[in-house]
């Protein structure tokens, strides 16, 4: 055994037996400690919820609004050939 193998087998063994459980340990404690939702995310999912039905209800309004106006406007607007192609068509 020469002078590099009695140097690199303690360090091996300290890498394999202390560093390697301190390394894992300490990154089991920071997911454990971080486990939930901190208070600013919590209070932003609840500010993008609030948008989100508020963007919903404007969009029920504006699609009653259209059906009170034209209550065909679906069946128009999934028609995929424009009117200019539908008027020569039928002529």
């Amino acid at each position: 055994m020469g002078p590099g193998e009695a140097i690199a087998i303690p360090i091996v063994i300290g890498i394999l037996f202390i560093g390697l459980p301190w390394l894992i340990l300490h990154y089991v404690t920071q997911w454990k400690r971080s486990g939930g939702i901190s208070r600013e995310d919590e209070q932003l999912l609840d500010e993008l919820h609030d948008t989100a039905r508020r963007l919903d209800e404007r969009l029920c309004t504006i699609e009653r609004i259209m059906t009170l106006e034209n209550p065909n406007w679906r069946a128009v607007c999934n028609d995929p050939t424009p009117p200019a192609i539908r008027q020569e068509r039928t002529r």
